[in-house]
């Protein structure tokens, strides 16, 4: 079995959350929470964000993670959490390099 496949607390999305928000950072975490088709990650996989837009894990690559970080910044601010869906049949899709064939769902939502 590859153990490289499993996170460690040096890599674990979650874990990290927990200390950056014990050295008084404010978080976000998105969770992909549906997928369709082709999709880079899994449901269930984890990015997380802090206010200056520091980030670690993966929700997808690419451009859509630059837009999820942009969305939990936002989110960081207001509190309110917030559903994102990226796929081809959007425009903007194209636009955050979704051009896989399949589409994601991302919920983002502040910690704390």
């Amino acid at each position: 079995m590859d153990e490289s496949i499993y996170l460690d607390e040096l890599r674990d999305p979650l874990i990290i959350a927990e200390g950056w928000m014990r050295d008084g950072k404010n978080v976000a975490i998105a969770t992909v929470v549906e997928t369709w088709g082709s999709a880079p990650r899994a449901a269930g996989s984890h990015l997380v964000i802090d206010a200056e837009g520091n980030f670690h894990g993966s929700v997808s690559g690419g451009c859509v993670e630059g837009a999820v970080v942009t969305e939990a910044i936002d989110v960081i601010g207001s509190g309110k959490p917030r559903m994102l869906e990226f796929g081809v049949a959007d425009e903007t899709a194209w636009q955050v390099g979704l051009s896989c064939g399949g589409r994601i769902k991302v919920y983002v939502e502040r910690l704390g």
